[in-house]
């Protein structure tokens, strides 16, 4: 680890680290195997595909470094095959899960003192994959770049899990039926910038976003994926198209069954949300973010008088003690680093 680096000081922030993962591929050639190389600005042709029309996607993953002093990665099979999906979608050609786990496993090698103490964060691992050829006119673009890169972020609770005060969105939709809303395309954010902004600046920590055709039910939490527990069972919106299948909303799931909860998938309409007795989101960044309150329509709900609920902190503090290996990892969730 460097040992002069401030692991105290760190937040959810980019610092730059020394080496990235790069791999290319023309037309309908196979992805071969990258090379490592400094982390550092690459060319690009301004008539790329992915500046010009927005032909890419990321992901989002972390690498922890365990109680037992060995570094992990958190179901990266997972995030190897949503982009496979993802590319799919936006007409890329799908990175082999076999490439996309050695590479993640490269560059976290290539930078591991970069991986954070334990309990002092983790290092987030971003993977873009991208239409970086020149291409005039809106059609895939000749050639693609895969690459990753990584940076140590801190705990995203500084101070311990504190629950959040959300606004939902009246007049901003996130994702429509048939659109790119179900896989990170690099599009799906930008526009959600505004609101989040607005949000904020009236002193909400983010915006929550309904159904675009009824404007009734719940959908996301900016770019988080969202639940609610009624007397004690969760309830999460069900995987239509137009929301992020998250791999943290997944892994809440099983877990929660696993520990004898009822989990149900379907329309959560925010007028039943609002009446639950706990809410949260979650997602690689947070985990688990408690939600303390949601105003909708000027009426603020508040959950169990703002403070983190119950089985929302019973089902955090099971899902990091499995990241960092102070719980049994019963789903065999963990990758370890070689």
């Amino acid at each position: 680890m460097h040992e002069s680096f401030d692991w105290d000081s760190l937040t959810f922030s980019l610092t730059p680290t020394d080496t990235m993962y790069i791999t290319t591929t023309e037309g309908d050639e196979p992805w071969m195997p990258g090379e490592l190389q400094p982390y550092g600005d690459i060319p690009m042709s301004p008539a790329a595909g992915v500046l010009n029309y927005g032909q890419g996607l990321f992901e989002g993953m972390k690498a922890f470094r365990t109680s037992a002093n060995r570094i992990v990665f958190f179901r990266p099979e997972e995030n190897a095959r949503r982009m496979q999906r993802g590319a799919d979608r936006l007409k890329m050609p799908p990175v082999p899960e076999s490439i996309f786990v050695d590479a993640v496993e490269q560059v976290v090698a290539a930078n591991q003192h970069w991986v954070p103490p334990t309990g002092k964060g983790a290092m987030y691992v971003r993977p873009l994959l991208m239409g970086s050829g020149p291409v005039l006119g809106v059609k895939p673009a000749p050639s693609y770049t895969f690459l990753i890169y990584v940076t140590p972020v801190g705990p995203y609770f500084k101070g311990g899990m504190n629950a959040i005060d959300l606004l939902i969105s009246e007049h901003h939709h996130r994702a429509a039926p048939g659109g790119s809303g179900g896989v990170k395309a690099i599009g799906n954010y930008a526009p959600g910038m505004k609101p989040s902004k607005e949000a904020k600046e009236l002193g909400y920590a983010e915006v929550i976003y309904l159904d675009a055709e009824t404007h009734s039910a719940i959908e996301e939490v900016g770019a988080a994926n969202f639940f609610c527990i009624k007397d004690k069972v969760l309830y999460t919106p069900e995987l239509t198209g137009t929301i992020l299948p998250g791999i943290t909303r997944d892994s809440i799931i099983q877990l929660a069954r696993h520990q004898g909860y009822e989990v149900v998938e379907g329309n959560v309409l925010a007028d039943f949300a609002v009446q639950a007795d706990e809410a949260f989101c979650c997602g690689t960044a947070a985990v688990i973010s408690p939600i303390g309150s949601i105003t909708h329509n000027g009426v603020k709900s508040v959950y169990g008088g703002g403070t983190p609920g119950k089985i929302t902190t019973e089902l955090y503090n099971l899902l990091t003690g499995i990241q960092n290996e102070t719980e049994e990892d019963v789903f065999g969730w963990l990758h370890p680093l070689p």
